[in-house]
């Protein structure tokens, strides 16, 4: 059985070499950044951060007997300010016609726009390559356990949820899109650009057209790719798409990938989401009832919030969990857990 829970400052050097995998605005490979990724993380599920919008959580995944981390994921309680506004492009459809010459053309177009009261967002989801898969399904659960946690705390959140997704991208870690795209209007290599827009998306809004761009003056390879997601991203779309997530026709102006929202209130596990109270019983290790994710949160101490996937036997308001999982997460009978489907 794996531990969620959130992150702290000792798991900095593991959260790096996640990162080094993604290297993603939300998940940068950057030890400084990264550090100020965790301090924001901690303030918040600490209350620190006065206006709860201002919050962002970082999760991760642990083998406990070890300690290793498995993966990580987040969840940033509004992305789109006035500050650092979220940047899209719309994608649609014109038609043209010429009576004269008796030809028709429909052309997909982008045009660029944005959050400044944007919505909540999901992301830095990633697994370390080799415990991808496998019958634990960390990534899955990193996934979920966000779901978990906005269901605890629906005010804390916006009423939309955005995830964007990563697309296909060349094989040194560069974007086709951003090569026929942004890089014309910026002057900026990919990397370069992504790290820039960390701190300051002014120039985005500066150098980017204002009007609409026609794909069709996109390489075919590239206008192929506009919207797709990645071969290793496909597991979480899939996922996504199950529980009431769906794509919004918008990409991101960097990479081309999807953006996906789903509103809180359509989200299957949050409409699942049950507050139970702790059984003075144990679950029987054999015990074949359904798999949740089970949570639980302290408003103290160094480790304020866990989780495991974990059997769980519902009776009216009681929680029958088995040993080891009542073990990870630490609690008593009598004490209050939150809980979400899994299977």
């Amino acid at each position: 059985m794996l531990l969620l829970r959130d992150a702290q400052k000792a798991d900095l050097g593991a959260l790096r070499s996640l990162a080094a995998e993604l290297n993603s605005v939300n998940l940068p490979d950057d030890p400084r950044a990264l550090s100020g990724i965790i301090g924001r993380s901690h303030r918040s599920f600490a209350g620190e951060i006065r206006d709860p919008l201002r919050r962002a959580y970082v999760f991760v995944l642990e083998e406990p007997r070890s300690g290793r981390l498995l993966g990580t994921s987040m969840i940033i309680a509004q992305h789109g300010t006035r500050e650092s506004p979220c940047t899209f492009f719309d994608v649609s459809e014109r038609e043209h016609y010429s009576s004269t010459l008796d030809r028709h053309f429909r052309h997909r177009v982008l045009s660029i726009g944005y959050h400044f009261d944007g919505p909540t967002e999901i992301g830095g989801l990633v697994v370390h390559p080799r415990d991808r898969g496998g019958e634990e399904k960390p990534g899955k659960q990193l996934a979920f356990v966000r779901f978990v946690y906005l269901a605890m705390h629906r005010d804390r959140f916006r009423e939309k949820v955005l995830a964007e997704l990563m697309p296909p991208l060349l094989p040194d870690g560069r974007s086709a899109f951003w090569e026929s795209c942004g890089k014309r209007f910026t002057g900026l290599e990919y990397q370069e650009a992504d790290k820039r827009s960390r701190e300051n998306k002014e120039f985005i809004q500066q150098l980017f057209p204002p009007g609409v761009l026609y794909t069709t003056l996109f390489p075919p390879r590239v206008q192929k790719a506009l919207g797709a997601v990645g071969p290793d991203t496909k597991g979480i779309q899939h996922l996504l798409e199950a529980i009431g997530f769906r794509y919004v026709d918008r990409i991101d102006p960097f990479d081309g990938g999807p953006h996906y929202e789903a509103r809180v209130e359509d989200i299957t596990l949050v409409r699942a989401y049950r507050r139970l109270r702790v059984a003075g019983r144990e679950l029987p290790a054999a015990a074949a009832d359904p798999a949740r994710l089970v949570a639980i949160e302290r408003p103290r101490g160094k480790v304020r919030f866990r989780a495991v996937r974990t059997r769980l036997r519902i009776e009216g308001e009681d929680a029958v969990l088995p040993a080891e999982a009542r073990e990870l997460l630490e609690v008593a009978p009598g004490e209050r857990v939150h809980a979400v489907p899994f299977d």
